[in-house]
Formats: structure tokens, C-alpha cells, sequence
């Protein structure tokens, strides 16, 4: 599609040749005053030109247009976010998402307990409570890897507040709201705090909800319905929906150097839809109990975590997704409840998940000289997972099906890092981790335990049976030893320059769902996914680590003070071992329809480029400071051994973005360039999805205790696909295989007008 690349072509020629221009003038006139950028956010780290800080200050002007803590990374080079519902999108780092990421929050490590993946780690967190973020996109340290094998996340709420010396009781607090006009999404946040000179009390709460959104103008949906009476317009996208709430509660104590803080947190969320898969969110309860200790010791300091999660996540369809068995002529009266025992229709698929996470971690930074420091650390987590899923209807009672009965995934780690400041110029960085990770699950059984209680065929009884015997009769305890190692070097020649390279070698083992899903039944298959592409999908039991190797190059290049003008540039290669992909699991997987796939090891590799820069492009005494913003991101994947492409690659895709500053007043314009998607993995029959071009507006103002934001996101309406959105099967018989039509990719949110209000008090 020529006509799709032309805007990105452009917008990436214009980026490039500005900044270089730019760059050459700074070079030839020194002292020109100019104004402070920061790029997205934050200078990148002193040791790690792949990591990026968001503090407070850049976060706060995306807090109004969105509910989803995942989105607040998407102007991070190389991240992009994989659609799923509402509150619960999917990062993705060079091509690399979900567990092959490690992500922490408020130092827990969080694990999704849904065969759909519905409630991601960052999905426990909203937004307006989020303080920082910091991503490793490149060359993790091991100090915050592990079971990974992409870049890490690091997501932290506010620190305590403690009264200074003399002051009495610091009292103060936040509220906040907003609202967007795309499915109608509101929502409020409230936070306080009560604190003396060593205790600290902290309450905050949040609240979001938003019907189905609309799709940009002229994109179609489907024609498809669910139940009867219920047909969605045809701009609707479907199983968009969502309800979210969370309060936190937490506490702190200091005293010389040493601070306790204790946090507890209770999330609920009523309904989320997923338009990408064949299941809703009927309701997630999560408490979280989060123990910290931070010490500083003549020695150097030492930090300890302990903290344990609990879920209980309930899926079935939405109302998007009802649907009814048997002809329109013996349908019920639309609106009429559904009988569990009634011979034409389905009261729905109830399905039950309870996870169980249990965590500790110790490490110590030792400061061995003024040239050498030294990280220490071990860490364990026990994680307990039971999945299953209530008989409902004549054609599954009477029995329980079992996806998951007692699983088990327990790590076990210790690393030690090496940083050396060698001189002014270089600073090396050496470390080395291993996990332990052991894995076990229960025996399983389906709905159905013997083929004459089979009342339809759709059952497909003797598979269910013939898979739990056969799963039931192996050995499904397994130990996998994983070595990390991570070897980077940083050169600064001078102020305007600076160099990174860096080579790692990072494991992780397979997930509860990759190695023990067990039924090839198609119904039961297709509600092991993921990754939101329509398909089934069955575990493998003989499923190895995946080992990937990576070489990471970074340069830099700014104006001394690092204020004024920056371009970055950062190639990266990436060879995966027992990549796990999917293969067919029956004798052909035809194309242009949902099959069922089986997860198995195999061999990838992943290249690409990350480009960003800023300058300063007009400055005015009466209009204030005008700043451009460029990024530019490439992620190319392949399986080695088949040739195929690996799924859910972003494609090649730029933002730019003009901002004035004027005083307390901050406008921007923005353009989101992406080219069309057309390599796309065969064997999931992935979606191809067109190039488009979307622009935005925000603007921003701040008075003493008072900020007001508002925007409109998809300025003109554009109607698109979403890349990384996946298939869309949010209406319709979706408990069939085939039951939605294929080849419709999720559509992308039509225009939105938001607007933000936080007061301090």
C-alpha cells in the first residue's frame, strides 16, 4: 500500500533532517541560549543508554486520556502496547511481550492468573497512582532481570511523605477526574496523607469505567450478533466495556537511615470485555499485601521485600457475546433469562481462576571503593495457580472441567553485578544470576468422564478423555536451571558524546498455560490464548527454556548540558533458543480460518533500530518555547526453522510531536505514523492490517494547587486496525471455532475529546 508509507517516509525524512541541521548549527554557535528537553520524560540513565525514567512530571499530562497504566509507556522507543481490554493492554519491548518481560510493581512480581491473560501485572495499578516508570529496553542488568528474555519494567507508586524536623503533622492531598467521549469513559482518583517526622499514612483510590467505544469514521465492524436483539451498530466495537477499582492503603516508618513500608492494596473489577478474545471478565478481586525494608549501613545499603497477592478471576460471555443453540424459531424472547438445562441455548461458560503469589527478595549495593560497587541479591516466589470451569447447560453437565488443577511454579534465584567506573570515560558493568525453577500440576479431567453422558457432539467427549488420561498418566515434574549474564560497557569521550555495547544471554521457562494446557478439544482450546489471535492453543509438557542472546549498541549525541538537543540511536540483534511458538496441532491448519495450535520450541531472531531525538525549534518572548519530539521504531522477527514470521510484531511507525510552553501553559501537537503490517505470521494465520496516520492535540494548564488537561486523541477521525490488536471476536458464537467471521482485525478508537481535572489540597 504505497500511499500508507508516504506520511511515515516523510515524517521520518523531516525528523532526521531537522535534528541533524540543528545539531551542526549548535556546533557552530555555542552559546545560544536555549530552552530544557527532556526526551520522553527523562534523561536516560548514566550507566544504561537503554533505560528511560518517567517521573511524576511526565506522566501527569497522559493520566486524563487514558485508564490503562500499560498505554503510559507507548512513547517509549522501542515499547509498544498489544491491545486486550480496557485497563489491561500488554506491553511489548522489541517485539518481546507479556511474561517474556519481567515487570515490577512497587518491587512484586505479579503473574497473570487467566488463560487469557486478562489481568497483567500493570493492570493492578492505576494510573494516577503511578510516581515513576523506568524501562530497560536493551541490555537488562541482572540485578533487575530474571526469567526474562526481553527488557524489564519498573513501576513505582509514590514514596512516603514524612514532616520536616519542627513542621508538627503534614496533612495533604489529591483529587482527581476526568472524562473522555469515546464510550463515554469517566472516572475519579482521591489520595491523602497524614505524617509526622517518622510515620507516614497514605490512602489513595481510583474508580473508571467506559461502554463499548466507536471505531474511526467509515471503519465497519461485522454484521455479526449476539444474542437475539441485541445487534451492535456497526461503528461499535465490540467487548470494549470496562469497570475498574482499586484502593491502597499504606504505611511508613524511619527512623536513623532505616525505613519500613508497608502497603495494601484491594483492586475489583466488576466487567472488563475483551474484544480480542472469546471470553469477558465477569469479575477480578485482587488484595495484595507488599512488605519493604530499606537500611543504609556504613557498609552500603540493603533492601528487602516480601509480599503475597491474591486473585480470584471469574470469566464468561458478555452480553456482546451471548448467544443462543438451535433455529431463531425456538429461540426465547430476547430478554428472557436462559435456562441452564434448556435445549437451545447456553446460559454461558463459567470459568474460575485462583492465583496465589508469595514473594521474598534481599540484595545489598556495596560500595567497594570509588571506583568499584558491588550487588548482591537473591530472591524467591512461589506461585500457585488452580483453573477451572463450572459445567453450565445440557451439553457440559454434569462434571467440572480441570484446565489447571494444582499448578505449581516456584524460582529460586541469587546474582551478583559488578559495576566499574574504570575512569572518567568508561564504566563497565559485568553480572551474573541463576534461577531455579520448578513446576508440577495436578491430574485433570473434563466435563465429561464417560462418552454416554455425551448429549451433544459438539462435546467431542472422547477427546476429552483420551487427553486427561493421557496427561494424567506423564510426569509433569520438572526443574529447570537458568543462567543470565549481562557484560556492558559505556564510553563518554567527551560531553556531546556517549557510547553503550552491550552482550547478554537471558532465560526464562514456560509459563503454567504453555506446559500444562492439555485439551485438544476445540472449545476448550480456543479458551487458551493468550495472545489474542482467535486460535486454540495446547500446552506441551516437553517445552524447554528459552535461551535468547543479544548484541545492543546505543550512541548518544547532545549539547554539553544535555538540555538542548539530543539524537539517539540504538541497533540491537537478538538469537532465541526454543523460542516458543506454535505449530498445527492436527494434521492441517487451513488458512483464512482459527485452528488450533500446540506450543512447541523452536529457534527466532529479532533485529531492529530505535531512533529518538529532540531540538529546540523557535523560541519567543511572546509565544514561548516551540520543541520537537521524534521517535522512530523498527522490530523485524523470524523463526529460524520454518521461516515464518514471528506474531504481533509492531511494524515500522514514527511520532512526532510539536510543543509550545508558554509559561504554565503547555500545548502539543502530535502525529502517529505507522506503516501497514504485511509481514505476519502464517501458521496463526495473523491479520495484515493497512498503514494509517493518526494526530492528536493536548494541552495542559497549571495554576498553584490546580492542573487542567484536555486533548482530542484521533483528531480526525481516522478509522484503522490496530496492528498489535490481534482478531476481533468480541460479538458473536464465540465459543465455536469458527463461530465469527475471520480476517476482521480489532478496530482502533475512533475521536475522543478528554478532559482532566486534579486539585491539590
Amino acid at each position: 500500500m504505497p500511499l500508507s508509507r508516504k506520511p511515515l517516509s516523510l515524517a521520518v525524512s523531516l525528523a532526521l533532517s531537522a535534528m541533524w541541521a540543528h545539531a551542526a548549527a549548535q556546533e557552530a554557535s555555542p552559546d545560544t541560549p536555549l530552552m530544557t528537553v527532556i526526551v520522553v520524560g527523562s534523561q536516560p540513565a548514566d550507566v544504561d543508554l537503554n533505560s528511560v525514567t518517567l517521573d511524576a512530571d511526565a506522566l501527569l499530562p497522559m493520566r486524563a486520556a487514558t485508564s490503562d497504566t500499560a498505554a503510559l509507556l507507548r512513547d517509549i522507543p522501542g515499547v509498544s502496547v498489544t491491545g486486550a481490554g480496557g485497563v489491561s493492554s500488554l506491553p511489548s519491548i522489541r517485539g518481546l511481550a507479556d511474561d517474556r518481560l519481567r515487570i515490577k510493581v512497587d518491587g512484586m512480581d505479579l503473574i497473570a492468573a487467566c488463560p487469557n491473560h486478562m489481568n497483567p501485572a500493570l493492570s493492578y495499578i492505576d494510573p494516577t497512582r503511578v510516581d515513576s516508570i523506568k524501562v530497560y529496553a536493551g541490555i537488562t542488568p541482572v540485578s533487575v532481570g530474571g526469567d526474562s528474555i526481553g527488557g524489564t519494567i519498573l513501576v513505582e507508586s509514590a514514596k512516603p511523605l514524612f514532616a520536616k524536623p519542627g513542621e508538627g503533622v503534614l496533612t495533604q492531598g489529591e483529587f482527581g477526574a476526568f472524562y473522555r467521549s469515546n464510550g463515554d469513559a469517566m472516572g475519579a482518583n482521591l489520595s491523602a496523607t497524614l505524617a509526622g517526622e517518622n510515620l507516614s499514612v497514605t490512602y489513595t483510590g481510583s474508580t473508571a469505567q467506559s461502554d463499548n467505544y466507536t471505531a474511526g469514521d467509515d471503519f465497519k465492524t461485522t454484521t455479526a450478533t449476539g444474542r437475539p436483539g441485541h445487534t451492535l451498530p456497526l461503528d461499535e466495537v465490540g467487548s470494549t466495556a470496562y469497570k475498574s477499582i482499586n484502593h491502597a492503603l499504606g504505611f511508613a516508618l524511619r527512623n536513623d537511615g532505616h525505613v519500613f513500608d508497608l502497603k495494601l492494596a484491594h483492586q475489583k473489577v466488576p466487567y472488563e470485555n475483551f474484544p480480542n478474545q472469546r471470553m469477558d471478565m465477569t469479575d477480578n478481586t485482587s488484595n495484595q499485601v507488599n512488605l519493604g525494608y530499606t537500611g543504609d549501613y556504613q557498609w552500603g545499603t540493603l533492601k528487602a521485600r516480601v509480599y503475597h497477592e491474591t486473585t480470584e478471576h471469574e470469566m464468561d460471555f458478555g452480553d456482546d457475546k451471548r448467544f443462543w443453540y438451535g433455529s431463531a424459531s425456538n429461540s426465547p424472547v430476547p430478554g428472557t433469562p436462559c435456562s441452564p438445562l434448556g435445549p437451545s441455548c447456553a446460559a454461558g461458560m463459567p470459568m474460575d481462576t485462583e492465583g496465589k503469589t508469595t514473594g521474598m527478595s534481599v540484595n545489598a549495593e556495596l560500595p567497594l571503593s570509588a571506583r568499584d560497587t558491588l550487588r548482591v541479591g537473591t530472591e524467591f516466589q512461589a506461585y500457585r495457580l488452580d483453573d477451572w470451569w463450572t459445567a453450565s447447560g445440557a451439553m457440559m453437565w454434569p462434571g467440572t472441567f480441570l484446565n489447571i488443577n494444582d499448578g505449581q511454579r516456584d524460582r529460586y534465584a541469587v546474582f551478583g553485578e559488578w559495576e566499574a567506573k574504570i575512569n572518567p570515560q568508561w564504566t563497565s558493568l559485568l553480572g551474573l544470576r541463576h534461577e531455579t525453577v520448578r513446576m508440577d500440576a495436578g491430574d485433570v479431567t473434563g466435563y465429561k468422564t464417560a462418552l454416554a453422558t455425551a448429549p451433544m457432539p459438539g462435546m467431542d467427549v472422547g477427546s476429552q478423555i483420551a487427553d486427561a488420561a493421557a496427561f494424567n498418566a506423564l510426569d509433569r515434574d520438572t526443574t529447570d536451571r537458568n543462567w543470565d549474564l549481562t557484560a556492558l560497557a559505556r564510553y563518554e569521550p567527551n560531553t556531546t558524546h556517549a557510547y553503550e555495547i552491550g552482550v547478554a544471554q537471558k532465560t526464562r521457562s514456560p509459563n503454567l498455560y504453555e506446559r500444562y494446557t492439555w485439551s485438544s478439544w476445540t472449545m476448550a482450546a480456543v479458551m487458551n490464548n493468550f495472545v489474542g489471535d482467535g486460535n486454540g492453543y495446547v500446552g506441551n509438557l516437553d517445552l524447554e527454556p528459552e535461551v535468547a542472546r543479544t548484541l545492543s549498541f546505543a550512541a548518544d549525541w547532545h549539547d554539553a548540558g544535555k538540555k538542548s538537543w539530543g539524537v539517539r540511536v540504538a541497533p540491537y540483534y537478538t538469537h532465541v533458543q526454543d523460542y516458543i511458538d506454535a505449530t498445527c496441532n492436527t494434521a492441517s491448519c487451513p488458512d483464512d480460518q482459527f485452528n488450533v495450535l500446540k506450543y512447541v520450541n523452536q529457534s527466532a531472531r529479532l533485529l531492529g533500530v530505535d531512533l529518538s531525538g529532540h531540538f529546540l525549534a523557535a523560541r519567543s518572548a511572546a509565544y514561548g518555547d516551540f520543541t520537537v519530539r521524534g521517535v522512530v521504531n523498527y522490530t523485524r522477527g523470524e523463526n529460524r526453522d520454518t521461516g515464518d514470521k514471528l506474531y504481533n510484531i509492531m511494524p515500522l511507525n514514527a511520532k512526532l510531536a510539536l510543543t509550545q510552553k508558554r509559561g504554565r501553559l503547555t500545548n502539543t501537537l502530535e502525529g502517529q505514523f505507522v506503516a501497514a503490517k504485511n509481514d505476519v505470521s502464517d501458521i496463526r494465520n495473523e491479520i495484515e492490517t493497512a498503514g494509517y496516520s493518526l494526530f492528536n492535540l493536548r494541552s495542559s494548564y497549571e495554576w498553584k494547587q490546580v492542573r487542567l488537561d484536555v486533548g482530542i486523541d484521533n483528531l480526525f477521525d481516522k478509522g484503522y486496525a490496530l496492528p498489535l490488536g490481534g482478531a476481533y471476536v468480541g460479538q458473536g458464537t464465540t465459543m465455536s471455532i469458527n463461530g465469527v467471521p475471520w480476517g476482521i482485525a480489532v478496530p482502533g478508537p475512533g475521536r475522543s475529546f478528554y478532559a482532566g481535572l486534579n486539585v491539590k489540597f
